[in-house]
């Protein structure tokens, strides 16, 4: 791993560390991280991933931001993406000191993430979208465009963060959900998704809300992203001798990807709850 300055000179980006090394220099630098950081000091390190131009390995770059120094939880719901029908309702995912669980139809997608990869990948190689149409497609050729870029390049993400809970058994329970997910046996029609998958009643959001109700909190309800999120916050914020907040952390801007809009709930009671927390207030 690299640490400096995300430097752009006569053409040329690169990592200038305090050494005066060049790092990187003459490698593929994905142009939204120019955009965002360019003079910016930055974390940076190789992926297993390759771009498509010349075969390298891809370089991935997030910023140089402080973690938190004590055990904590964060809960993020992701907007929607408007070029995508299934994401109407958004998505959600939980962090616990570090390590981001995501839960997906996608058997793939069912995975532990560290931070840079989930907020910060770049929409290179199998990451991008594709040329042809800006969405996931997988070519004659074989190669595929996930669309599955840094989720804080696609989207706006609104966070929960607590410290004070039982992060160790938070822990256990969800690594035995995604343990549970990844050992079921597969769909012979469509291997790629999992099986269990139901929009309703087994989802991104009901598994963490499962979650939740195993770790004490039995008035965590939400069949859905946003919903889930404002139960949790609702309950959170009115627990005793936890600490919480809630943050925005808005869409970095780039080509690849549309403003993000906040999905509808459909739980009523959560519009009530809402008001009370005085949180998304642009909704």
């Amino acid at each position: 791993m690299v640490h400096g300055r995300l430097t752009q000179e006569n053409g040329a980006s690169f990592i200038l560390d305090e050494n005066g090394i060049r790092h990187f220099e003459n490698r593929i630098i994905w142009d939204g991280y120019l955009n965002h950081w360019r003079g910016q000091n930055v974390f940076a390190r190789e992926l297993t991933q390759r771009d498509y131009d010349k075969g390298e390995p891809i370089i991935i770059i997030w910023p140089d931001e402080l973690n938190p120094d004590k055990p904590f939880i964060d809960l993020y719901y992701n907007e929607r993406l408007i070029k995508y029908v299934a994401s109407l309702l958004g998505h959600t995912a939980i962090n616990v000191n570090g390590s981001i669980f995501n839960f997906s139809h996608l058997m793939n997608e069912n995975e532990i993430m560290v931070k840079e990869e989930y907020f910060y990948r770049p929409a290179l190689g199998e990451f991008a979208p594709s040329p042809n149409n800006g969405v996931f497609e997988i070519l004659e050729d074989g190669r595929a465009f996930y669309d599955k870029f840094g989720r804080n390049f696609m989207r706006t993400i609104h966070r929960i963060r607590v410290f004070g809970l039982d992060t160790e058994k938070f822990m256990a329970v969800l690594k035995q959900s995604l343990e549970d997910i990844l050992n079921t046996s597969p769909n012979p029609k469509e291997p790629e998704k999992y099986r269990d998958f139901n929009m309703v009643s087994n989802n991104c959001a009901t598994v963490i809300q499962d979650a939740f109700n195993d770790c004490g909190f039995p008035k965590v309800r939400g069949r859905f992203p946003r919903d889930l999120f404002v139960s949790v916050a609702y309950t959170l914020f009115n627990s005793s001798g936890l600490d919480v907040t809630y943050t925005t952390l808005p869409q970095l801007t780039v080509t690849e990807a549309p403003k993000s809009v906040l999905s509808p709930l459909v739980n009523p009671r959560n519009y009530f709850r809402l008001r009370e927390l005085r949180i998304f207030e642009s909704s």
